[in-house]
C-alpha cells in the first residue's frame, strides 16, 4: 500500500455513499508466439510414426523380439496419440461463441489425457507379453533387431526435432515431442538389445528391456497427466509466483493497492490472470493508460497474454490477496 501522499485514506471513505467505482473489465490481449505450422509438423510426423510401427512389428515377429515389438506398439500408440493430437489442434483453431466464450483451447488438454490413457494400455499389453516371454524365452536374431530398431532411431529422432519448438509453447506438442524422445531412446535400448545379442544368448535380456520400457512409459504418463490435470484444475502455473505479481504492480505510483488475484492457464499455451486494482477515485478513461502499463508488465515479466482488470477506489471483500476465495476456505475448514 502507498502513503497518504500517493493515495487517499480509505478510511475515510463513505462506502454507503452514491459515489462510482470504476470498475474496468480489461480483456486486451498479447498473444504468445505461437508456431503457426504446428498442423504440418504433427501430419509429418504423424506419417513417419506409421511407417516406422509397421516396419518394427514385421522385424520383431521375423526376429521373435517382444523388446522390438514392444518398442513398435509403444510407436503405434504415438501415432493414434498424435492423430488425436492433430484433430484437437483443429478443432482449438475455432474461435469463441455463445456457447463456448473461451474458446476451444482445452480440447488439447483433453486429447493429452486420452493419449495419456491409451499410453497406459499399451504398457499393460508390453508388460503381459514380457511375463510370458520371461517363463518361456525364445531365441531372437539380434542382427534383424539392430536394423528395426535403427530405423526406430532415425524416425523418432527427426520427429523429436520436428515438434522441438511447438513443445515450448504447448502442452499437446510437448506431449508429443515426448513420446518421440522416449521412442528414440527405448529404440536405441533396442539396439544395444540387439546387438548384445549377435554375441551373447542371453535372451531373458529382451523382456526384461521390455519392462524398462513399460517404466519409462508411465514415468512420462505421469508427468504429463499431472501437467494436464493442474490446467483443468485451474491451479497457479507453476512459473507464476502470485506474491511477486502483486508485488509488481503495487510498485506502480498511481495504485494504492492489489487484491483478489488469480492466474491460471487458459490453454497450455495462454496464461490468464485477473485482479482488483484499487486507485484514487478517477474518470473511467483516466484508468486505460494505467491499464496498459499493468498489462505490459504483466507480459514482459510473468508472459501473463490474457489480463483482466478491474479498478476500484476501495478494497472490496476483506481486501486479502485472495479476499472471498480465503474466507471461503477458512469456513469450509470449520465445517
Amino acid at each position: 500500500m502507498k502513503n497518504n501522499h500517493e493515495c487517499e485514506t480509505h478510511s475515510h471513505r463513505n462506502k454507503n455513499s452514491n459515489q462510482a467505482i470504476s470498475a474496468n473489465h480489461d480483456h486486451h490481449h498479447h498473444h504468445v508466439d505461437i508456431n503457426n505450422n504446428r498442423g504440418k509438423h504433427l501430419l509429418f510426423v504423424l506419417a513417419l510414426n506409421f511407417i516406422i510401427p509397421v516396419v518394427q512389428i514385421c522385424g520383431g515377429i521375423f526376429a521373435h523380439s517382444v523388446a522390438l515389438i514392444s518398442d513398435a506398439i509403444h510407436n503405434f500408440s504415438d501415432f493414434t496419440a498424435i492423430f488425436i493430437a492433430y484433430i484437437a489442434y483443429r478443432i482449438g483453431k475455432r474461435g469463441a461463441s455463445i456457447h463456448n466464450t473461451f474458446g476451444y483451447n482445452r480440447v488439447e488438454i483433453l486429447a493429452t489425457l486420452i493419449n495419456v490413457a491409451m499410453l497406459i494400455g499399451a504398457s499393460g499389453v508390453i508388460f503381459y507379453e514380457a511375463i510370458i516371454r520371461f517363463r518361456n524365452p525364445e531365441p531372437v536374431q539380434g542382427f534383424i533387431v539392430m536394423i528395426a530398431a535403427t530405423i526406430g532411431i532415425v524416425g523418432n529422432g527427426l520427429s523429436a526435432w520436428t515438434l522441438h519448438k511447438d513443445s515450448e509453447h504447448n502442452l499437446n506438442a510437448r506431449g508429443a515431442f515426448l513420446h518421440m524422445v522416449g521412442d528414440m531412446l527405448t529404440s536405441i535400448a533396442v539396439l544395444l538389445n540387439g546387438l548384445i545379442l549377435l554375441f551373447k544368448d542371453w535372451y531373458w535380456i529382451d523382456p526384461l528391456l521390455s519392462l524398462m520400457i513399460v517404466l519409462f512409459i508411465l514415468k512420462n504418463c505421469w508427468t504429463i497427466f499431472k501437467e494436464a490435470g493442474l490446467i483443468l484444475m485451474n491451479a497457479t502455473p507453476k512459473e507464476i509466483d502470485i506474491i511477486k505479481i502483486k508485488e509488481s504492480i503495487e510498485s506502480i505510483p498511481q495504485i494504492c493497492g492489489v487484491h483478489y488475484l488469480h492466474a491460471w492457464q487458459q490453454s497450455s499455451s495462454s496464461i490468464a490472470f485477473s485482479a482488483h486494482i484499487v486507485v484514487n477515485d478517477q474518470l473511467v478513461s483516466q484508468t486505460e493508460a494505467l491499464a496498459k502499463v499493468i498489462r505490459d508488465k504483466l507480459m514482459k515479466n510473468f508472459k501473463i497474454d490474457h489480463p483482466t482488470l478491474q479498478f476500484e477506489t476501495f478494497p472490496c471483500g476483506n481486501g486479502t490477496m485472495l479476499c472471498e476465495i480465503s474466507c471461503a476456505g477458512e469456513a469450509a475448514s470449520n465445517i
